[in-house]
C-alpha cells in the first residue's frame, strides 16, 4: 500500500511540474512589453559575486554569529547514556 500512495504521489508530482512548464511560455519573454526599461546585463564575475559568493558570505556570517554567541556549557553526552540506552532496548 505504502508504495501505491508514493507511485501516486511522485505521478501528480511529474503531472503538475510538466502541466506548469507547458503553461509557462518563455517565448513571450521575447516580446517587449510597454515602459519595459532593462538595465544592463552583468558579467560572469558579478553574476558570481552576487549568485555565490555574497550568499557564501551570509552563510557565513550567520554561521560565526551563532558559534561565537552560543553561551551552552554542556557539550559532552552525558555518563551512561549509551548504557541506559542499551537498557531500554
Amino acid at each position: 500500500m505504502d508504495k501505491k500512495n508514493a507511485l501516486r504521489a511522485g505521478a501528480l508530482a511529474a503531472g503538475t511540474t510538466l502541466m506548469m512548464l507547458l503553461m509557462s511560455s518563455p517565448a513571450l519573454a521575447l516580446a517587449r512589453d510597454d515602459g519595459d526599461d532593462p538595465g544592463p546585463g552583468l558579467s560572469v564575475i558579478e553574476t558570481l559575486g552576487l549568485y555565490v559568493l555574497a550568499p557564501l558570505v551570509v552563510f557565513g556570517v550567520i554561521t560565526g554569529l551563532v558559534m561565537v554567541l552560543d553561551r551552552s556549557t554542556d557539550r559532552r553526552p552525558k555518563a551512561g547514556t549509551k548504557a541506559k540506552l542499551a537498557a531500554k532496548a
